[in-house]
């Protein structure tokens, strides 16, 4: 397997541009005293387009002389040797035989791969809108040539390298991840799993079992002592052996039934290579993110179909939502949070009472409690009504919010992706009461609100921010590597524009489940 195809590869190191840098670059001068600066003048001008302005701020900076010496060029190659915890390849960014043997041109060139590397670790490859349709979310700020320019007078050139990646918790664990995976490629990879029609029930027989065996004991989901054991034992598909593949299923978003269907088959089909470039796929997609991170916020993985509060930098509390179905996306948006609202009316958006609503005439809107104000389709507060009894409101531009839903069941399906877009939250009512107890008199005015099922917006008073983010690979609570499919096809459109080959498992989230289920 050609080490490239593991990364994100040369056509990532190609699109690093200075544009989504959004480095303070002003040019101070357009001539200088150095002797050097005619030279490396048209040296800059056979950059590509996307280096010249970095590499000519920094020089600039240095008064157009050279700045690399032998030193600093092995400092340089021992932050570049760290490339691959980042899911990138040192080659891709760095050929220091090919400088030695270019003097004259050197010190430019070294430049110029030095910052494309740092625009990589600081901003990602690509930008976000490109390979994302409906992306809001606060950007990485970084001035690349000026924090260079530090580094080498500080001589920290290694430091500043890792310092412009990400490094909270869920990347530097993500990264782990990817490392390990790397280590099981480098030791073969794992056996391919015979994908076959039909289900691989418990208690029976099958000639996959030792395929089985070593797929979970090669991601851990099953100990190395263990497998030895069962595989003495034949082709039974026993007891130990299903609580690790239920093991295996929850980690890849599954149902947990110990079945062997066609779902967990296709995950069980993925090689060590594919899984690695999904993990790269995420890391990526971190770096495009801003990285001082409210300490209180609200997060929901879209591909999990999972929420997150965390207080004081901490993850405190858990829940299953549902979330917009592959026609229907939620986005990835960052936005602060702005009320609580009990007992919440809804103001239908147009498009879903055109579609959905209206062509069913007045007897169903009677029969969902629902008018008509102004050209627009309202649905008044109650039990069955679509928000449920508590809307959480955010400041952001697509008219996306959390809500509670009387439509309960489909959060017990693994695949949640089934909503026009909002956030339905599990135990909606419960997780309001969490996010207002720090004061108890806002918690009192919430629990009036629900025994008198009156309307009442309630503000926090707290800066909470709300992230709704898109991790097909991510590390759980108990420090495995999770994965789950791309149900949104955002893996592949962004593999596309990295240049990566990627096949990972085809499953589509089912549909509604309930004709009549038309809330947001």
């Amino acid at each position: 397997m050609n080490r490239r195809e593991l990364t994100l590869g040369a056509a990532a190191a190609a699109m690093a541009a200075p544009a989504m840098a959004q480095t303070a670059y002003q040019p101070q001068a357009t001539t200088s005293n150095s002797p050097y600066f005619a030279a490396f003048n048209a040296q800059i001008a056979r950059l590509p387009t996307a280096d010249q302005a970095d590499v000519r701020a920094f020089y600039e900076l240095n008064d157009w002389r050279p700045v690399w010496n032998a030193d600093r060029v092995r400092r340089l190659s021992e932050a570049a040797n760290r490339a691959e915890r980042h899911g990138l390849s040192k080659a891709d960014y760095f050929d220091f035989v090919g400088l030695a043997a270019d003097p004259d041109s050197a010190d430019l060139r070294t430049t110029a791969a030095a910052l494309k590397y740092a625009r990589v670790l600081a901003f990602g490859a690509v930008r976000p809108e490109t390979v994302e349709e409906l992306w809001e979310m606060q950007k990485n700020v970084v001035d690349v040539p000026l924090g260079l320019n530090d580094a080498l007078v500080q001589n920290r050139l290694v430091e500043w390298f890792e310092g412009l990646a990400p490094t909270d918790i869920g990347y530097s664990n993500l990264s782990a991840g990817y490392v390990r995976y790397r280590r099981l490629i480098n030791q073969g990879g794992w056996p391919a799993f015979p994908v076959r029609a039909g289900t691989l029930e418990p208690g029976s027989s099958d000639n996959r079992i030792p395929a089985l065996i070593a797929r979970l004991v090669a991601e851990g989901d099953l100990t190395a002592e263990a497998g030895a054991r069962l595989t003495a034992e034949g082709l039974v598909y026993g007891p130990e052996l299903q609580e690790a593949v239920q093991g295996f299923q929850t980690r890849h978003g599954l149902a947990a039934d110990g079945r062997i269907g066609p779902s967990t088959q296709a995950s069980l089909g993925a090689s060590a290579e594919d899984r690695a470039r999904q993990i790269a796929l995420n890391l990526e997609r971190r770096r495009w993110l801003k990285r001082d991170l409210n300490p209180e916020r609200i997060e929901v993985n879209t591909a999990a179909a999972i929420m997150v509060y965390w207080k004081d930098g901490r993850p405190v509390h858990s829940n299953r939502v549902v979330v917009g179905a592959p026609a229907t996306q939620t986005p990835s948006l960052e936005k602060p949070f702005a009320s609580v609202v009990a007992n919440p009316p809804w103001y239908v958006p147009a498009g879903i009472a055109r579609r959905e609503i209206l062509p069913r005439g007045p007897a169903y809107l009677a029969s969902q409690n629902m008018y008509i104000q102004n050209g627009t389709v309202i649905q008044r507060a109650g039990p069955n009504a679509a928000l449920g009894y508590v809307k959480f409101e955010l400041q952001d531009s697509y008219a996306i919010f959390l809500h509670d839903t009387p439509s309960k069941a489909a959060f017990n399906l693994s695949m949640r992706q089934r909503s026009h877009g909002c956030v339905r939250v599990q135990n909606a009512v419960e997780f309001a009461r969490l996010l207002l107890s720090p004061d108890p008199s806002l918690l009192g005015q919430f629990d009036a609100a629900q025994a008198s099922r009156r309307t009442t917006r309630i503000q926090t008073g707290r800066e909470i921010g709300v992230r709704l983010l898109y991790w097909t690979a991510f590390v759980d609570g108990q420090g495995r590597v999770a994965f789950r499919e791309d149900v949104y096809r955002r893996d592949r459109t962004l593999a596309e524009a990295l240049g990566i080959a990627v096949i990972l498992p085809e499953v589509v989230a089912d549909g509604r489940i309930d004709a009549n289920d038309v809330g947001p």
